[in-house]
């Protein structure tokens, strides 16, 4: 998708702070936090959102959920944190590209 700002920053055109990234997935700091740590993992291939997954999905969305705990623990949140996936316009899902939302404080 040529608009889409989150395959801009998965292609590296535009530039994040990332925390990680693979050949699948790119997890960066989220620009407008609700946390004192709060960032986003994508993956590279766009999908509009969850309700846009299928079967052929699954092994992308199991990775990016074990990737979560891992970044969490990396990044302080060791002691608990939020995940969020906002779906659709009904949902408050801003961006039409699938990002899990991590965001916690740390202890």
């Amino acid at each position: 998708m040529t608009d889409c700002i989150f395959c801009k920053i998965a292609a590296g055109d535009i530039p994040a702070n990332k925390l990680y990234e693979d050949d699948d997935v790119v997890a960066f700091h989220d620009i407008r936090p609700i946390a004192p740590v709060h960032f986003m993992i994508i993956p590279k291939t766009h999908v509009d959102s969850l309700a846009h997954c299928s079967e052929a999905h699954q092994s992308l969305l199991g990775k990016i959920m074990l990737l979560a705990p891992k970044l969490a623990a990396e990044q302080g949140l060791a002691a608990g944190f939020k995940t969020g996936i906002n779906t659709g316009r009904g949902g408050g899902q801003e961006v039409f590209h699938l990002h899990v939302h991590v965001f916690g404080h740390k202890m």
